[in-house]
């Protein structure tokens, strides 16, 4: 399968659960730029637009309420936000900023690909 044309940007504070997102997508083909909160988010979709922003919810400098909100005012993208969150309720999380999906942490492999497969289609 050929990778996607478009990017996967992983937003996550935690730097090893960033590595483990970057890993598992990387392992499969995908394309990956990552930021460790909403202010180094908002410069990587600066340079690129990704396909999907997989999100942190709970980040230091902006976090993720607040970098959903700058995002869609700045570039009123089609580009999904799937919310990546330990809150013991990750669709509510995901409702307050009209996201696009949820995924619990933890989560299996395979229920992290299913998510960026379900968003960003791979080219031919």
């Amino acid at each position: 399968m050929a990778a996607p044309d478009r990017a996967v940007l992983v937003v996550e504070d935690d730097p090893d659960m960033r590595e483990v997102e970057v890993l598992m997508l990387t392992g499969a083909g995908y394309r990956v730029m990552q930021a460790a909160d909403g202010v180094e988010a908002l410069e990587q979709v600066a340079a690129e637009m990704p396909g999907l922003i997989l999100l942190d919810m709970r980040m230091p400098r902006m976090n993720g309420w607040e970098f959903a909100r700058e995002f869609r005012s700045r570039y009123n993208s089609g580009t999904p936000i799937v919310v990546v969150t330990a809150a013991p309720d990750a669709d509510a999380r995901a409702d307050e900023i009209a996201a696009d999906g949820c995924l619990s942490k933890p989560f299996r492999m395979a229920a992290l690909l299913e998510a960026v497969r379900r968003h960003l289609p791979r080219s031919v």
